[in-house]
């Protein structure tokens, strides 16, 4: 099976990163949310790597 990592357009809060990596990943996005608040919080990079990954990964096809 060929996995592809997109943005989701039914689970997403901002820009539907989170909601694809849960998906691609088959974990609950509450885990992947709270993840990134972590990162976020630590170094402050996780801010930068969200609006990067809001912009390279593509949106889900429906």
């Amino acid at each position: 099976m060929n996995k592809k990592l997109y943005r989701s357009r039914t689970d997403r809060m901002i820009a539907g990163v989170c909601g694809g990596i849960a998906k691609y990943f088959d974990i609950d996005p509450t885990f992947v949310r709270l993840f990134w608040v972590f990162i976020t919080l630590l170094g402050g990079s996780g801010v930068l790597a969200y609006i990067i990954c809001a912009i390279v990964i593509p949106n889900e096809e429906i």
